[in-house]
């Protein structure tokens, strides 16, 4: 017996135990790690998903030991059965993905937590091809754009992205806070399309995708998904637009994309068909890899500076 997310925002005031869920995974945020020198927690890492069913999407909190256990099997689109898990008033100043259907209602109030004890959650992944339709589970949806309808978005539009590198910069280091000992890891990229003569400039942090981070290099088809637009929005006639990842930002580099989710989808599809018209040579010759790249440019004189 199933309960759905808009049965459980109804009833979760008045329940103890709750009955088991059938959810997907629709985003999947970064590992955050919080644990503190004078605080003796063994493994303190938790991971947001917003994870939806027929009735809506709701939050869901991995915490502290299930995260080296589960985390990099419950990939976007995955098909989650969830018992024993725990119902809790919603984290207020957490990060919202942009949802790729925008019609799909949202239970902001409550978040799923699960926990590796008090109660023991139990989760089991099902296989896509047992997934039965009259489930009645959404699909995945995205949010693609093509480099020829980017500048006309508007700063901090969501948006999902796929292109051919041309350029990656070194990996950089930027301070999270003035005087802190901690730093976000970022490298610069480019990517083409095919619908302008400019690349995508990609602002990439570290996502918590080491194993594809380090191998963003030329000439492999790159996917950026819950992308954030940064428009420059001083009077500034040479001003760039740039992408930059958000929190739940996925990446994903050739040899990662099979059975992705957005292979199916047709922006997707257009640019595959573009590169399989373009040589290899050509484009192998306008590719560039490592160095400094400073960006925002700084302006041209000491005097608009």
């Amino acid at each position: 017996k199933l309960t759905n997310l808009g049965h459980l925002e109804m009833t979760w005031r008045s329940r103890v135990h709750f009955h088991p869920l059938l959810v997907r995974i629709l985003h999947k945020s970064r590992l955050r790690y919080y644990g503190k020198p004078e605080k003796k927690m063994d493994m303190p890492y938790q991971a947001y998903f917003e994870v939806a069913d027929g009735s809506g999407m709701m939050s869901m909190v991995l915490w502290n030991s299930l995260c080296p256990e589960w985390y990099h099997s419950m990939k976007v689109g995955t098909v989650l059965l969830l018992d024993k898990y725990t119902i809790k008033t919603s984290y207020p100043f957490k990060t919202q993905p942009t949802p790729g259907d925008s019609q799909m209602k949202r239970f902001a109030a409550i978040e799923i937590s699960l926990n590796v004890r008090d109660p023991p959650t139990e989760i089991s992944i099902i296989p896509e091809e047992m997934v039965k339709p009259e489930w009645g589970l959404p699909e995945v949806k995205y949010r693609f754009i093509t480099r020829s309808e980017l500048d006309d978005l508007p700063n901090n539009h969501s948006c999902d992205v796929i292109g051919l590198v041309t350029y990656v910069g070194r990996a950089e280091r930027a301070r999270k806070r003035e005087h802190s000992e901690d730093f976000w890891l970022y490298r610069w990229a480019h990517a083409i399309d095919g619908t302008s003569d400019q690349p995508f400039i990609l602002e990439l942090f570290a996502t918590s995708q080491p194993d594809v981070f380090e191998h963003i290099h030329p000439m492999t088809y790159l996917v950026c998904t819950q992308m954030r637009v940064i428009q420059d929005l001083t009077e500034n006639p040479s001003r760039t637009v740039y992408l930059t990842t958000s929190n739940e930002s996925q990446i994903f580099i050739t040899g990662w994309h099979k059975g992705q989710p957005y292979t199916k989808d047709a922006k997707v599809k257009n640019f595959i068909q573009w590169m399989k018209s373009q040589s290899e040579a050509d484009q192998i010759k306008k590719t560039v890899i490592g160095g400094y790249y400073p960006f925002p440019r700084p302006p041209d004189s000491f005097l608009k500076y």
